[in-house]
């Protein structure tokens, strides 16, 4: 099963490196990682994205808190929450195709960020899935270069995710006990 976890660590340097160095020695692959700054002077947050059972998640939150500049950790698989990721597509787009192109962005509600007489750059926000059914329609069309962000994930509703949320553990608390 997939699990998102958010960490909010210090923004120091050799912080991203001691996370994925101990996702390393633990022989977990990380399927995405997105790291970015908060709300709060000093704090980064990263979101990361691990194929593991429950018991290994629980491993890895226990390991990352050992680590020297992680704030605070949460699993955010089973909270809900909306999870996006960001791509950008160069794509050929000759003269002959980039009418067919352009309707495939509109369908998809992407955006045209850059033209060149014989390609198109789009970038498209969304699910997974979304991104997943946009890239293999553009395919067929000549995908170029493609670069995408990874997953950024936020619960829904009022409660804050940040350095002072406590609480946040008693919401993950209670999603344990009630599960």
């Amino acid at each position: 099963m997939r699990h998102t976890l958010v960490a909010l660590v210090e923004d120091k340097p050799g912080v991203l490196n001691r996370v994925a160095s101990l996702f390393r020695r633990r022989a977990f692959n990380i399927e995405s990682l997105t790291v970015g700054h908060t709300e709060t002077p000093g704090v980064s947050r990263m979101t990361i994205v691990v194929d593991t059972d429950d018991t290994n998640t629980e491993r890895l939150v226990a390991y990352l808190y050992k680590l020297v500049n992680v704030i605070q950790v949460f699993d955010l698989t089973k909270v809900p929450s909306v999870t996006r990721d960001l791509a950008m597509i160069k794509v050929n787009a000759s003269p002959e195709n980039r009418t067919h192109v352009m309707q495939v962005v509109d369908v998809f509600r992407a955006r045209i960020v850059d033209v060149a007489n014989n390609s198109l750059i789009i970038e498209i926000t969304g699910d997974e899935e979304k991104i997943e059914g946009f890239v293999d329609v553009l395919r067929p069309l000549g995908i170029i270069e493609m670069a995408r962000t990874g997953l950024v994930t936020m619960a829904r509703g009022v409660d804050a995710f940040h350095p002072h949320a406590v609480n946040w553990k008693m919401v993950q608390t209670e999603n344990v006990l009630s599960n």
